[in-house]
């Protein structure tokens, strides 16, 4: 009772200020905002567009934001409301898109005439106009959002809407009247998606060749927002059009802008989303090009755990398959017998997958007969033992498939890449890669790929490969390619491990901290840093969506120290490893020939094995962000979950060489926990905590040295 009579007093006091500023200025009063919390409180506001005719308007809002546009005198977003806050985001009205046919740059949509570009005054609209070089809106047309890829639960994901439940907006474009005989036939669409739910909005555009000649699509920004100084730090902005690093979010000045306080106009608050080279399509005739989906998330506070947060339910609402969360072990040789053990020992501590890693000696684009014929045989054995089975492929980065098939540099004109050297995926050479290793898939019932190097970004000035012309629509034809044979593993239930940022396209998994040197390091260095990794990569990622690395046999160097084997003489070693890796669901790669040599150490890998999976749904929810592992002192992650049985799980650690004894702040508020909670320390007796008035509790905590332990939070 206490949360909610907080919520709506704040909401209450809240509203009328926001009420009395709207009033004033003459505006529409916004739809109402969510009473609860989001992030603790599921919203039941479903996705609408509503129009307003005579008004000329139209309204995407979900009880938490709201984007309304203009439809006359050309169709333009002239707000952009953080229903939580009430802030509104837009200082000014931009085109919904610029496209590049041909060489010539065209707004689309849009109204110009903004007397001011610090702030939108609604009075203004009636005064602005259409530009006459701009495309112009012909009409629109709402939906239901549609999948991108294949996706059903699997692998204890939660079954959740997929495609997620919510609303499109098809805004219809043609050329000016200036272009219109030389692009007769020629269509452009703005798409729009808003989720039940949550505070996103998904954008991009469609261009589709009616014409009857070739046209050029040289660069297109699909998402251009003149944003206000409060709320760009609480704007988070990204696209499917990602790897390595890849970033289409460009911040820059606003020429329009003449009131900014800078001296030279130069402050960042001019968003546009947009690739930094081409695509450079040739669009033939009958053909439809697609861009990139830019995904805005509008944040309600500055606070880093809860813009974390909030992103992560972005992961778990538009890339689900993220929430599958094995438990995996790197086997590190292809023979038959090393992987029959590997099966064997899997299945006897529970671990869920096995996966023939990086210089193993398997071939997964083999076309031998016999080859195939005895993976199969692995598979089915794997899968008797109720163990999944698949391996590694090097895709592109750093392969060289041979001088007409390389990625040339367009500064030599030569094979070369950042890597060395890569294979480029928009040759006709990737045909044959992707058509192997999906046959192989097909032929053996894999169930797991791990791609090392897919595309990263690499450009290629080759004017002779298949699939692209040159270097403009390089990068777009090879990041096509490589999302394209993801969706296929995607529509087969193919589980995929890479160590780029394809979530959104229908990867499961990425690094969750990786600098291959820290597994060289002595044991107990590599144990503490990869704590670090964890707690500082789970404010971005679930802990399903990334891994992490044990090496069980030494990688790369640093000798008995760095390494686990013979797992029975490093016992305390292994087990801060598991519990660390379990206890924050985060998974890890243990890569090395078994995993248990003696029954002890089988007893402990079951035991930790057990531990995760007798708690997965609140062991496999968000992590809070308690301390931070220094080694100093203790250190905790909290997980939360306010529609599991337990509501948190935080697992504490001492890596000292003394007792601790302290007290420990739990903040409790994601936990929908409000008056009390009842705390129990591992399997002891359950005591019963009231809730200070920041929703926290503290608890006492007696430790050892070099010590873990783990306290459950209830009703």
């Amino acid at each position: 009772m206490r949360r909610a009579c907080t919520l709506q007093l704040l909401m209450f006091s809240a509203a009328l200020v926001l009420l009395s500023t709207i009033t004033a200025q003459g505006a529409d009063v916004p739809q109402a905002r969510s009473q609860a919390d989001w992030l603790v409180t599921p919203v039941k506001t479903s996705a609408t567009v509503t129009e307003d005719a005579a008004k000329g308007q139209l309204v995407l809002a979900n009880g938490l934001v709201r984007r309304a546009f203009r439809t006359k005198p050309n169709f333009a977003a002239v707000d952009l409301t953080n229903l939580s806050t009430g802030a509104s985001v837009l200082r000014g009205v931009k085109p919904e898109a610029i496209i590049e046919l041909d060489g010539k740059r065209y707004e689309v949509g849009g109204l110009k005439g903004q007397p001011d570009y610090a702030y939108l005054a609604p009075a203004w609209l009636e005064q602005m106009t259409s530009s006459p070089d701009a495309f112009r809106f012909t009409g629109y047309a709402t939906g239901k959002p549609q999948p991108r890829y294949e996706w059903k639960p699997k692998r204890h994901a939660p079954n959740v809407a997929w495609p997620p439940a919510g609303v499109t907006l098809v805004a219809n474009f043609q050329p000016p009247e200036g272009l219109r005989e030389k692009y007769r036939g020629l269509a452009l669409s703005v798409h729009y998606e808003l989720y039940d739910g949550i505070p996103v909005l998904a954008k991009w555009v469609t261009v589709s060749n009616g014409a009857g000649k070739e046209v050029v699509v040289g660069s297109v920004e699909t998402e251009i927002l003149a944003v206000n100084e409060q709320e760009k730090a609480r704007l988070h902005v990204e696209s499917n059009y990602a790897f390595a690093g890849m970033n289409t979010t460009f911040w820059g000045p606003d020429p329009d802008y003449k009131t900014q306080i800078d001296y030279e106009y130069k402050m960042s608050l001019l968003l546009t989303s947009k690739p930094p080279l081409g695509p450079g399509v040739h669009l033939a005739p009958g053909e439809t090009f697609e861009s990139f989906r830019t995904y805005v998330l509008l944040q309600d506070s500055d606070d880093r755990e809860r813009q974390g947060l909030a992103r992560r339910r972005m992961y778990r609402t538009l890339a689900p398959q993220a929430a599958e969360n094995p438990i995996l072990m790197h086997v590190r040789s292809a023979e038959p017998a090393a992987v029959r053990v590997a099966i064997d020992q899997c299945a006897a501590v529970g671990f869920e997958m096995v996966i023939m890693t990086f210089w193993s000696g398997f071939n997964i684009e083999s076309e031998d007969p016999a080859y195939i014929a005895r993976f199969k045989e692995l598979v089915d054995y794997a899968h008797g033992k109720g163990v999944e089975l698949g391996g590694y492929t090097l895709m592109c980065a750093s392969r060289d498939a041979g001088p007409a098939s390389n990625c040339i540099s367009p500064q030599t004109g030569k094979p070369g890449s950042k890597f060395g050297q890569s294979a480029c995926l928009a040759s006709e050479w990737a045909d044959g890669y992707f058509r192997r290793v999906l046959h192989f898939m097909d032929a053996t019932g894999m169930d797991v790929i791990e791609t090392d190097g897919p595309y990263h970004g690499d450009v290629c000035a080759s004017t002779a490969h298949k699939h692209h012309v040159g270097l403009a629509d390089s990068q777009w034809a090879q990041w096509q390619a490589c999302v394209g044979f993801y969706h296929e593993c995607r529509k087969r239930g193919i589980y995929i491990n890479t160590p780029d940022w394809y979530y959104l396209n229908g990867s499961n998994k990425c690094a969750m901290g990786y600098r291959e040197t820290n597994f060289s390091l002595p044991r107990a260095r590599q144990i503490l840093i990869a704590r670090q990794n964890i707690y500082d990569g789970t404010f971005e990622k679930a802990p399903s969506m990334g891994w992490l690395f044990v090496p069980l046999v030494e990688y790369h160097g640093g000798g008995a120290a760095a390494t686990f084997e013979p797992l029975s003489e490093h016992l305390p070693d292994l087990e801060w490893h598991l519990a660390q890796n379990f206890g924050s669901g985060v998974q890890a790669c243990y890569r090395g020939p078994r995993l248990f040599d003696t029954d002890a150490t089988k007893a402990l890998v079951k035991k930790w094995v057990e531990f995760y999976k007798n708690r997965r749904a609140i062991l496999d929810s968000d992590i809070i962000h308690v301390r931070r592992a220094d080694g100093r002192g203790i250190d905790c992650m909290m997980h939360v979950n306010p529609q599991t049985e337990e509501r948190a799980l935080a697992m504490v650690y001492n890596p000292t060489e003394r007792d601790v004894d302290t007290a420990l702040r739990l903040p409790l508020y994601y936990t929908g926990l409000t008056d009390k909670a009842k705390v129990r320390r591992e399997e002891g007796t359950a005591k019963e905590y009231r809730l200070d008035r920041d929703y926290s509790i503290t608890v006492p905590v007696r430790m050892g040295p070099r010590s873990i332990t783990w306290f459950a939070v209830g009703e």
